[in-house]
């Protein structure tokens, strides 16, 4: 499936007209072509320290003025199907919605880069949902895919971090595996700013223990797959 995808990518986008840019939009839409020839190119995109700074410290800063009890436990599945499983993670999440000003400039933020991504690779991305996620020490996400076992409504994955001094023996590290028989993968240091976008169905991954606290935000972009009698992404 990836490679078909990326080969109807590579298509659509050597017809698609290069928009021009302008203002204080143009380093962003400057990124977001960036992600996309990733994306076109290998389906996964690393940018180190590349989250505009300042919606960076806003988003860091919002996190951690949350209340612990805006925390949950992180399980797996949603809705009916929501089933807490410390085996495979023991981080905690908190859902973000438009209720801040800070949750809205990131809603804001990956709103254009839902727009931009549609416009350049036809991606047909129709929603987003994410969470702030926390990893206290000892805390990890095995291995795993992000699209749910039966449906194919995640299509893009995007996390970003907020965490600042990160050393090489703290762990938390993000490893991207290109398929289930890969054993090294890639690993991406935590660092504030920077952000992973990858093919949700494609890609296993996972996240190591973290030796100190380690703060992110992890989200999806969804498609449409509602029918008659369910609606999908849920209202």
């Amino acid at each position: 499936m990836r490679l078909f995808l990326l080969q109807k990518v590579t298509t659509l986008v050597a017809i698609t007209k290069i928009d021009s840019v302008d203002g204080s939009n143009s380093i962003d839409e400057s990124l977001f072509a960036l992600i996309a020839q990733d994306i076109q190119e290998r389906g996964y995109s690393i940018r180190p320290t590349a989250l505009p700074e300042g919606l960076a410290n806003t988003l860091y800063n919002h996190q951690q003025a949350l209340e612990v009890d805006k925390f949950n436990d992180a399980g797996i599945g949603r809705g009916g199907e929501y089933l807490k499983n410390e085996f495979v993670r023991t981080d905690a999440i908190s859902w973000i919605t438009n209720d801040s000003d800070a949750c809205c400039d990131w809603l804001n933020w990956t709103g254009n880069l839902q727009t931009f991504l549609n416009r350049r690779l036809f991606l047909g991305l129709f929603s987003f949902e994410s969470h702030f996620a926390h990893y206290g020490p000892g805390d990890y996400y095995k291995r795993h895919y992000d699209a749910f076992r039966g449906e194919s409504n995640r299509v893009l994955s995007v996390v970003v971090y907020f965490n600042t001094n990160w050393a090489p023996n703290d762990g938390g590290e993000l490893v991207l595996y290109q398929n289930e028989h890969d054993k090294e993968g890639t690993k991406v240091v935590p660092l504030l700013g920077t952000i992973v976008t990858f093919l949700s169905e494609e890609f296993p991954h996972e996240v190591l223990a973290a030796k100190r606290d380690r703060y992110s935000i992890a989200g999806w972009f969804r498609v449409n797959t509602s029918v008659s009698d369910r609606v999908d992404p849920p209202l």
